[in-house]
């Protein structure tokens, strides 16, 4: 098995790709630490008993991995690179049912206006940013508002807001007259 990696315009962000899925069409699991795994990801749960490791994002083929600010790359990405490696080749479970993002409930006369608004994010937004070792999971609708989640290397990115209100704001408010701002969502 092969593991490439990627730089991210995140420096602190690092993106691992083994050649095979590993959310696949299950969606994407950011864990914003050690504490929020809680059992849910055997993977998540290997990579932050890596001394550094400080943020863990699960995509559909691909890992990112944060590392703490008095942590370095060359200290640390051997490490994760072995731990991966170790955990695809025992064919270990990436993560517990269940785990995931929930949305806020949608009123039913919004139902249109969110499945425009998936729409476009899944098809204009989600590869972009998944090229950068993040995700951008919609959280909810209401009232013109769409709510947001910024994950993996976008979150803690320092132009991770500007794209979210000028870029993806811009574009739904083009495509979706009733869509007034979008907000983040952590």
């Amino acid at each position: 098995m092969f593991i490439e990696t990627e730089g991210t315009p995140n420096p602190a962000t690092l993106k691992f790709l083994p050649g095979r899925a590993v959310m696949g069409d299950a969606g994407t699991v950011d864990f914003i630490d050690a504490d929020a795994v809680a059992g849910r990801s055997p993977l998540a749960d290997a990579l932050f008993a890596i001394p550094g490791v400080a943020r863990v994002f699960l995509g559909n083929d691909f890992v990112s991995v944060t590392k703490a600010e008095s942590t370095e790359w060359e200290d640390l990405r051997a490490q994760v690179l072995s731990t991966l490696m170790d955990h695809f080749v025992a064919g270990l479970p990436i993560v517990a049912d269940g785990a995931g993002i929930t949305e806020d409930a949608i009123a039913p006369e919004d139902v249109e206006i969110v499945t425009q608004i998936k729409e476009l994010l899944d098809t204009r937004v989600r590869p972009a940013v998944a090229g950068d070792g993040g995700d951008i999971v919609f959280r909810g609708y209401r009232n013109g508002v769409v709510r947001l989640t910024m994950q993996g290397a976008c979150s803690g990115c320092p132009s991770s807001r500007a794209t979210l209100k000028h870029g993806v704001e811009n574009m739904l408010r083009h495509y979706v007259p009733e869509v007034v701002s979008v907000e983040q969502v952590d």
